[in-house]
């Protein structure tokens, strides 16, 4: 794979990128490793190799006429909320456009963009959005994403049901951390955040709901 040049990036290159072709036919094993490498590491080599300008693109504002659509919303809320914590993992800047991708996700609820997502995997990127960014809101955010996560798996028949009723527990995991600290402590140390002596014995454990395994 080599490096998509920041001007001549499309939606369809990152979602192509980001959803394995077919996985609408296949299997749990195979949700299963979609979502353990989205959401553990396993993709930073890839997007670093082949994402990196588009991800900084971004970032600059490049793309946001991609959100006229609901897949080009779906595409730079990827390359805004995913890409970076790849990217610039272990960095302030991986965390960086999380407002941003915020503002996408309820402006993509309020005008039916998130509705016309035909497909789970597509539609949890938005909830896993809601969830991760900061701010006095916090809770109310992570509650929206608790009630359409439900909603989302009401749509799934067959084999994958379960799998995907077990991951749309994550925003009540992630709740109870926030409730608990009104942020999330594993950034305090690159944030340069003090923490308080909760927060030092909650990162020292490490079972953080992010390093979850995931049984889609």
């Amino acid at each position: 794979m080599s490096q998509i040049p920041a001007e001549d990036a499309l939606p369809e290159d990152v979602l192509a990128f980001w959803f394995p072709d077919g996985l609408e036919h296949k299997g749990q094993d195979a949700h299963m490793a979609f979502w353990q490498s989205r959401m553990q590491g396993g993709m930073d080599e890839a997007i670093i190799k082949t994402m990196a300008d588009v991800t900084a693109a971004a970032a600059r504002g490049q793309y946001d006429h991609w959100a006229d659509t609901a897949h080009g919303r779906l595409a730079l809320l990827i390359a805004l909320d995913q890409f970076p914590r790849s990217l610039w993992r272990d960095t302030p800047a991986a965390f960086g456009q999380d407002i941003k991708s915020n503002l996408l996700v309820l402006e993509g609820i309020k005008n039916g963009h998130f509705d016309a997502l035909k497909w789970p995997w597509e539609k949890n990127f938005y909830l896993i959005a809601l969830c991760h960014c900061e701010g006095p809101d916090h809770l109310a955010r992570i509650d929206l994403a608790i009630e359409l996560a439900e909603k989302v798996v009401e749509t799934i028949d067959g084999p994958l049901r379960e799998g995907y009723a077990d991951m749309a527990m994550q925003p009540r995991r992630v709740r109870e951390v926030i409730e608990r600290f009104a942020r999330h402590p594993h950034r305090n140390a690159f944030y340069g955040r003090l923490s308080t002596p909760d927060e030092a014995a909650y990162v020292e454990h490490g079972e953080f709901p992010h390093n979850r395994k995931i049984d889609a």
